[in-house]
């Protein structure tokens, strides 16, 4: 029997009212037949022409770009940036709000996330609803912060720079990323030619003058002389292995945190707002109230930043196990908290390492899980340790309310919990939630 072939919707134009605001940078709109639209570079309550980008006859929903606005929100503004909007570069989500409009809709999508997969109001997650800028953020509407300190740029097959388009392999050629930390902007990347990259990764240290270039080869390329206008440590990516390598240089980059330096080696994880890591930290040691004596996980440890926080607060007479997967940032971590002797770092991933450990009861808790977040079995084991508070950090609302649903059922609740926009202009949002035992008064 012969498959009647699906009609592809692409390119199909609708008029619609947009409704409330989707995780994932979109809002949800409905066509008059009833289809669901995910539109992008729109806002709630507006009149919009959409065109689909992705879908077919037979698709649950449909992908669609808001082309033409028919009726505008008091809350849009001119992009500033002139790579963004429909089919240009998909780097960036709301450059056409405002930005208390952008902290508002992250807002309204963690509190959706949460009542949906959770089962929470704000009141009950001890949240207040608001998603607070970083220190320096504030900027007027038209205006972007200089955030970014780790650019990935993408090279077309010209060798020239850019960003890729939403969704798409295709490259946006660009001279200059706005939301680019100045450390980034003034290495000129986009200024050059990057004949047989694939990729080119800039790297600003805000912690420190460390700048680091990471460069990826096509297939039997050579590397480039590498000349740009500021002093750079060069790294490359080796085709068989996968694996980071030093051309020359330092083959790490020194960042700043709670008075500590920390070596971050390349695909090592820091975060890319200069403020986010000390922000996050002091959101996790505020929450949890390290004492003296008491002993601490730090899960998804990274090069240690939590990790070195808490070993300073519980003392020599405390103790903290990290538990990291990537081989790299172990060595940077244990090399980072050599001064603490009470520290142990594992390699591996937390389900299989956090078992073998036999620790059966710890004071606090820090996880600072991946996109995906921690999962059932991982939040089941951490439930019955009995620790006293819990600070989970997340960098995405659905993995984070799927996981306290997972605390809830172990006899956890939410005590308080913060919203961070350390990710200005896209539609990514941080939270520190802490947790602590159900049968424990407020």
């Amino acid at each position: 029997m012969q498959n009647t072939p699906v009609a592809s919707l692409v390119g199909e134009e609708y008029e619609v009212e947009v409704g409330p605001v989707a995780h994932g940078g979109h809002c949800i709109a409905r066509t008059e037949e009833g289809r669901v639209l995910f539109v992008r570079h729109a806002l709630p309550g507006e009149r919009v022409r959409a065109r689909v980008t992705e879908g077919e006859e037979t698709s649950r929903f449909l992908r669609a770009d808001a082309v033409e606005i028919l009726e505008a929100s008091k809350d849009r503004i001119e992009a500033p940036c002139p790579f963004a909007g429909p089919g240009k570069c998909g780097g960036c989500d709301w450059q056409h709000a405002k930005p208390g409009a952008q902290r508002r809709l992250k807002g309204e999508v963690i509190a959706e996330q949460l009542k949906r997969l959770a089962g929470l109001t704000p009141e009950e997650a001890g949240w207040d609803g608001t998603v607070s800028p970083a220190e320096g953020d504030k900027v007027p509407a038209g205006e972007v912060p200089q955030w970014r300190t780790r650019v990935q740029y993408a090279i077309d097959e010209f060798g020239r720079p850019g960003l890729r388009k939403h969704r798409s392999h295709e490259v946006e050629v660009i001279d200059h990323c706005m939301i680019a930390a100045e450390g980034v902007s003034e290495l000129g990347i986009e200024q050059r030619t990057w004949e047989g990259m694939a990729s080119v990764e800039a790297i600003a240290a805000s912690g420190s003058q460390d700048r680091q270039v990471i460069l990826t080869p096509r297939p039997g390329a050579r590397l480039p002389i590498v000349e740009l206008d500021k002093p750079v440590s060069v790294m490359r990516v080796e085709e068989k292995d996968g694996g980071v390598h030093r051309v020359h240089g330092r083959p790490f980059v020194r960042e700043r945190a709670d008075e500590r330096t920390y070596r971050v080696g390349s695909g090592g994880f820091w975060q890319v707002h200069p403020k986010a890591a000390q922000t996050l930290m002091l959101a996790v040691m505020q929450g949890l109230t390290p004492r003296k004596g008491e002993t601490a996980l730090d899960l998804y440890c990274g090069v240690g930043l939590f990790a070195g926080a808490l070993a300073d607060r519980v003392g020599d007479q405390g103790a903290v196990l990290g538990i990291e997967s990537g081989k790299r940032a172990v060595e940077d971590a244990r090399h980072n908290l050599a001064d603490f002797p009470r520290v142990r770092i594992e390699q591996g991933k937390v389900e299989s390492v956090l078992p073998r450990t036999g620790i059966t009861e710890v004071d606090l808790i820090v996880l600072d899980p991946p996109r995906a977040g921690a999962g059932k079995q991982t939040v089941k084991h951490l439930a019955s340790l009995g620790a006293r508070r819990i600070a989970y950090v997340a960098c995405d609302p659905a993995a984070l309310a799927r996981d306290l649903a997972y605390f809830r059922e172990g006899g956890y609740r939410v005590r308080t919990l913060r919203a961070f926009d350390l990710f200005p202009m896209t539609h990514h949002v941080e939270c520190v939630a802490i947790l602590e035992p159900a049968d424990k008064g407020r």
